[in-house]
């Protein structure tokens, strides 16, 4: 038997086969699924795309995000607004700090 102190291993060799994939057929396939007709795709395939269809939702909710984000941004704009015109327009800074009693 033989003893070999640095012994290094031969690299493994990287197989790579190329498959042809056809991103046309395969978006066909898919709207096919999502519109019930027969198509190539496997079940858990067809159950993943109508999964998608469903949490992509309709136009319909996005219009709803952007009235709540108009909401949003718009009381967003009338309290800082009406904060400024508070602090630099009236006098109710003086009175609060008159309340605490640090004023004069």
């Amino acid at each position: 038997m033989r003893i070999v102190m640095f012994n290094t291993p031969k690299p493994k060799r990287f197989r790579y086969k190329p498959r042809y994939y056809d991103e046309e057929k395969e978006k066909l396939e898919q709207r096919k699924a999502e519109l019930g007709l027969r198509s190539e795709l496997s079940h858990n395939e067809s159950i993943r795309s109508q999964m998608n269809k469903r949490w992509r939702g309709s136009g319909r909710d996005i219009g709803q995000t952007r009235l709540s984000k108009m909401i949003y941004y718009g009381f967003f704009a009338f309290v800082l607004v009406g904060g400024v015109y508070a602090i630099f327009f009236t006098d109710l800074v003086d009175k609060i700090i008159a309340l605490f009693g640090v004023g004069r």
